[in-house]
Order: structure tokens, then sequence, then C-alpha cells
């Protein structure tokens, strides 16, 4: 879950750090050290371009660079060594909206280590070394099946490769009558299973180490009925038929038909089982964030699920008689309201903190609480589907709550506007 967290916050930073644009040239400054790596030999790399830099003769390219700079310097002082899993540093001057010029400095330790030295000094921050923070540890096997060629493939977070592959020739069809007959389906049938035995031991081969399954899971992919022959017949070695967590219709076979079978499996473990729990109306799952906000008071909740991209903002407020409210607003609710105004009394109210996303919240909540936090995109039609149909948020809870007859048990009062 930590995990799941870290990354979610990654990709927002990278979002923020992807869309900011320079005050002038060079006036941005991208730096990874990765763990055993010295922070005297930065120094030295900045003091090195710092000199560099202040030889520049145009005056527009010079002072945003040497400000760079010197902030990093200066940044990079507050260290005395390397963390275990190396630095990560942009450094540099901004455009806001506004137009004004705004000082950007974001320094931290990865959540796992980083392989990757990057140094860069543009008008923009660069990123794309943080793509490997972004591959989640465990990895996923994948099986591509179809009549004339068989591709075995992993994936890790969002990286995916291709590890093996052979194609097969299928059984020619004749129009001769007789004995070739009756024998050509026998023919067929015998091709058809000597084919199943190859993907089984080539399955073996790139999917067992060591006598142990090397990877987290498995999802069969193919079409027609060969994807379910491997799955049911007794070829595949039992600790690989053990593993085997979904089985995908595709509508190609090789590269193709393995990108499609990623897109259809990447949401299928996170919203399987909401899904089959609301269906069943089981009682073990809610929506709104009314309804969470009361399970999360209860400790009901076993496993909170969130669109990655819920926007949503939390409001700590107080009204004229000194209660405190709670308010959660979204982004288009947020531009059509100058300010929040008690209901009772017409009055405005006084923020008494900064306002907070609801998903940061609710991730240092369950944190602190131990329940399990899973993040979705809505770019596969299950994810789509929780969206639309649950506003992005819901949870799976430990026991049937009755949010009817339930009163909440904060004592300050939540709305949701």
């Amino acid at each position: 879950m930590a995990q799941e967290i870290q990354m979610w916050k990654l990709k927002k930073l990278i979002k923020g750090l992807d869309s900011a644009k320079g005050a002038g040239p060079s006036s941005m400054i991208s730096l990874i050290l990765p763990p055993n790596d010295e922070i005297s030999r930065a120094s030295a790399m900045l003091t090195q371009e710092y000199a560099t830099a202040a030889s520049v003769k145009s005056r527009l390219a010079r002072p945003p660079g040497l400000a760079a700079i010197t902030m990093t310097q200066q940044r990079l002082k507050l260290y005395n060594r390397v963390p275990p899993n190396g630095l990560v540093l942009f450094v540099g001057t901004v455009l806001t909206d506004e137009g004004r010029e705004k000082k950007v400095i974001v320094d931290f330790e990865p959540y796992k280590p980083i392989k990757t030295f990057l140094y860069l000094c543009d008008i923009k921050f660069h990123t794309e070394a943080l793509s490997e923070l972004l591959e989640l540890d465990s990895r996923f096997g994948f099986i591509v099946i179809d009549g004339n060629y068989t591709l075995f493939g992993t994936l890790a977070g969002h990286t995916r490769e291709v590890i093996h592959e052979f194609a097969v020739d299928p059984p020619k069809k004749h129009g001769r009558g007789g004995g070739s007959a009756l024998r050509f389906p026998r023919r067929e049938e015998l091709k058809r299973r000597n084919y199943m035995h190859k993907i089984a031991e080539h399955a073996m081969e790139h999917f067992i180490t060591n006598d142990k399954v090397n990877v987290k899971g498995f999802v069969l992919a193919g079409t027609a009925d060969f994807k379910t022959a491997l799955g049911q017949n007794d070829m595949l070695d039992l600790r690989l038929a053990a593993k085997i967590i979904a089985v995908v219709d595709v509508s190609y076979g090789g590269e193709n038909g393995f990108n499609q079978a990623i897109e259809l499996a990447a949401e299928l473990l996170a919203n399987a089982e909401y899904f089959e729990e609301s269906s069943q109306d089981t009682g073990r799952c809610c929506f709104g964030i009314e309804n969470l906000l009361k399970a999360l008071d209860l400790g009901a909740i076993e496993t909170l699920i969130a669109w990655e991209n819920l926007d949503i903002t939390r409001y700590t407020l107080r009204n004229a008689a000194g209660d405190e409210i709670i308010v959660h607003s979204n982004k288009e609710q947020e531009n059509n309201r100058e300010k929040f105004l008690d209901e009772s009394t017409g009055l405005e109210m006084e923020q008494t903190s900064e306002p907070q996303s609801l998903l940061e919240w609710f991730a240092e909540k369950c944190k602190d609480l131990s329940v399990n936090f899973e993040f979705v995109t809505d770019r596969s039609q299950e994810g789509t589907q929780f969206v639309k149909e649950f506003g992005g948020i819901a949870a799976l809870l430990r026991y049937k709550v009755d949010f009817a007859n339930l009163e909440s048990t904060s004592d300050r009062r939540d709305e949701v506007v």
C-alpha cells in the first residue's frame, strides 16, 4: 500500500513539473544523483557549470542560468551525503499563469533506489528518468496465443518486455475424400496437442527459475479457444496453472495482442472484487464521500479504491458560531463559487487551515489505520465504469454497515458540495 501511495504522489509531482515553464533559457535544473554518488562531485560539477554560465555573453541567457545553479548549490549544502536511495533535485525559476516569476525547489530521496545519473540545465524540467520509479516490483507474465503464433511477455509497472515468441504451421486442409477425410481431424488434433505441449514447455523455461515461479501471476490471452485449452488441460505445469489470474479475449496475436491483453487486464485486479461485491449486494462495499468518511470513522474499510485523477479538495472551515465544518469541493464547483457561506447565517466562513487534496488526506488516514489503498485509471472499460458509476472513489468493507441509520461519529460536521 505504501508503495502505491508513493507512486501516486510521484505521478502528481511529475505532472506538475512537466507543466512548468522556465523563465528563460537554462533557468531550470534537473539533477539526479544515484546511491553511492558523492555530494562533493556534484558540487564541483556545479561550480564548473557556474563558471561556464558566467562567461556567456548573452544577458538574456546568463542571469537565469546563474540563479538556478546558485539555488542548486545552496540546496546541496543541506546534504552531507547522497541518501541510500539517491537524491532528486528540480530547481529553477518558472513563469506562473499570470506571467510572474516564481522560484521552485524540489528535492527528495526516492522511495526506492534510482539508478540514473542526470544533470540538465534547460528551459524545462526533465522528469523522464523518474519513470523507473513508477515500475512496480511485481512482474506479471503474459502468454498470448493464436492458431499460428505464441508470444511470452512480462509486465512490471509500465515496462513491458517480449521474452520469447515462436510461430507454427497450422494443418493444411485438402479436399480429398475417403481415408484422408477421416485422418485429417486426427492429424489436426495431434498437431494442436503438440502445439499446446510446446507452449507449456516454453512457459516452464521462461517463468520458472530455480524451481519457483518468477512472476506474481499470469494472464492468458488469445483468439478462439487456444488460451482456454492451455489453462484447462493438464499440460501446463501445476505451479504455473495455480498462478493464472485472468483469461482474456484478444483480436490479434503477437505484439498487438500483447498490448491489447495489457489494456484489458490493467484494471481487472483492482476493480474485480469491488464490482463483484456491489453486483451481489452483499453490503460490504460503499461509495460516496459521506459514507466513506463514516466507514473510515468506524474502522470498517478494508480497501479504499480511488481514481488517480480524482480532483476534490478538502476545506476545514469555521462558522460564526465557532463550529468546525469540513467541506469537499471539486474544481468546477470552486470556480463557480466566490467564497464559502454558512447556510444558516449567510456569512462567509473562515478557513482554519490550508486546503488539502482529498486523495492525499485519505492516503494519510489509510496509512495510519493500515487500510489498503489502491489507485486505478480510466484507461480501461472497467476503470471508466468505476469512475462513472461510483464517482471515482469507493471502498470494500470488513463487514456490512447500515449507512441509512448511522450517524457520523465525528464531532465535526462534514459537508459534500
